[in-house]
């Protein structure tokens, strides 16, 4: 009403001008102007209100209706000293086709193995609304979220903001403060684990939403990160447990100082139960099993995939808060309770004998002269123990064995995966089997036990301590000419170097590699 009077008498104050006909045009094009962007406001108001009532339809297409329990891997607690992990580090697995995409079985494991539930004390009370975390910062947009160009693994990390999970969608969603306009969302596909040629492995969708109008509303809100990696692969495989998965989960976990929770696709009961206590030294929630988790997740970042920087290792200039090889020895020391830190020092121990032990492997690659060896080691002045662990021996049993002695000694497998637990400084003889494998003995094992702040003593066999040579002959490719069997590509190389020899180690040639390894101990 006051409008309507206010325009009267301007109106009839302007008719006595000589300015009444332009002006009252120009103000009644503005009055025209305001009513239909008024109406335009009004209409798109509507249109949110409807989108926002089925958000998460629009974050995701591929979101099933049906409702689900949800993914937790458990929720019981026990105690640690009524479970024993099983295993003990020798490959029982056809190593040999550590490049193939394949994931292994293991049998014998009927009964899940649980991660306890910790109770999540640092959740804020319930909100669907997201996004309410202390310190909240929204990361500035010029972040790079994934990184694809890496030869070996794709990651993503999220930076700070508002993250949203949906396992059974496998859906990141990440959230903007403000609506970013019509534009396209952003989305990356990848496999969240270490080897991201592994087609076996299901992708996780990232996508960066353009505005909080899309985001499907909180289940559940988390203070602390989460990381999504997956199980699978190469998994099974002593030495893939700890290259493919264990060494990339602590590049990425570490830094939270156990405040992460893990959203773990193609999940593995038996293998979460068998590495427990290192899973637990890194994260002290439980375990979501993300393919069946219907809730959904808030958190103020999220990291998806698992970085391997090189086998077996970690690039210190590439990892968070310059993390190194010696840093995951010391972390397993510390988890295990190993005592030893170093190995003993002959030179202030005169008389003492230094302990070596011998990984007598069951299957291909093993020494048909253990006893000879050991004999020789005897000789020279070592204590000698000759282990040949069992897939039932429990890890931690198994570490503190392993860190009880100065020098291990096995051929070319997984069973040099334990040199992890030795004190540093402490020493490796790694024996590589015939046929032009020194590069790969190197870069799986050589080159990260260096990184450990080990020894490192190489011995490879000639071709007369092959048993390939009374297998095949002296006039065979595969002894004459080892090159010509690595061009026919590595299932030839695998089949037949890796897959059919064992070794009758000289132990004349071989004794100044042992005389090696005392002097190193002085």
């Amino acid at each position: 009403m006051g409008e309507l009077k206010m325009m009267k008498n301007l109106t009839k104050a302007l008719l006595h001008s000589s300015l009444a006909v332009p002006f009252l045009l120009g103000f009644f094009f503005v009055l025209i102007t305001y009513t239909v962007s008024d109406q335009f406001v009004f209409s798109h108001s509507l249109t949110t209100h409807v989108t926002q009532s089925n958000p998460l339809k629009d974050a995701t297409s591929t979101i099933p209706e049906n409702t689900m329990k949800d993914g937790q891997f458990t929720k019981e607690n026990f105690s640690e000293t009524e479970h024993h992990v099983k295993n003990s580090g020798n490959d029982s697995t056809n190593e040999h086709k550590k490049n193939k995409d394949k994931t292994e079985t293991v049998q014998g494991h009927e009964t899940l193995v649980p991660i306890p539930e910790t109770e999540n004390k640092d959740a804020p009370n319930s909100d669907n609304s997201g996004g309410k975390f202390e310190n909240f910062e929204q990361s500035p947009t010029t972040l790079p979220i994934c990184n694809t160009q890496s030869p070996l693994s794709d990651t993503c990390d999220t930076q700070k903001g508002d993250i949203r999970t949906h396992g059974i969608s496998s859906a990141v969603l990440i959230v903007p403060k403000f609506s970013a306009g019509g534009n396209a969302p952003q989305e990356w596909k990848i496999r969240p684990y270490s080897r991201k040629h592994m087609e076996s492995i299901k992708k996780v969708i990232v996508k960066k939403l353009n505005g909080p109008q899309e985001a499907p509303p909180c289940t559940v809100n988390n203070k602390y990160p989460a990381l999504v990696f997956a199980l699978g692969g190469l998994i099974g495989n002593y030495w893939h447990d700890f290259t493919d998965v264990l060494v990339p989960l602590f590049i990425a976990s570490r830094q939270f100082d156990r405040k992460v929770q893990f959203l773990v696709t193609n999940i593995q009961p038996w293998w979460l139960g068998k590495y427990e206590t290192i899973i637990r030294a890194l994260s002290r929630y439980e375990i979501i099993d993300f393919d069946k988790d219907n809730q959904v997740r808030c958190f103020p970042r999220v990291l998806v995939g698992l970085e391997m920087h090189k086998e077996f290792s970690i690039d210190p200039s590439r990892a968070p808060n310059g993390y190194s090889m010696v840093d995951f020895t010391k972390f397993l020391r510390s988890t295990f309770h190993l005592e030893r830190d170093h190995p003993i020092k002959l030179s202030q121990n005169p008389g003492a004998k230094p302990r070596l032990m011998i990984i007598n492997r069951t299957n291909y690659r093993k020494f048909n002269n253990t006893p000879e060896i050991a004999r020789l080691a005897e000789k020279l002045g070592f204590e000698t123990v000759v282990s040949d662990p069992k897939f039932n021996l429990g890890l931690a049993e198994f570490a503190k064995t392993v860190n009880s002695f100065d020098v291990l000694l096995g051929g070319h497998g997984a069973g040099l995966t334990n040199s992890v637990f030795l004190p540093t400084n402490a020493i490796v003889i790694q024996v590589v089997p015939y046929g032009n494998l020194e590069h790969m003995a190197k870069v799986d094992f050589g080159d990260p036990i260096v990184d450990m702040n080990l020894k490192y003593l190489e011995y490879s066999i000639s071709a007369e301590e092959s048993t390939l040579m009374e297998m095949l002959g002296k006039d065979h490719p595969v002894i004459k000419d080892p090159i010509s069997i690595h061009q026919q590509g590595w299932d030839k190389v695998a089949e037949y170097y890796l897959g059919k020899q064992d070794m009758r180690v000289d132990v004349d040639r071989f004794a100044p590699t042992l005389l090696k390894a005392l002097e190193l101990l002085k």
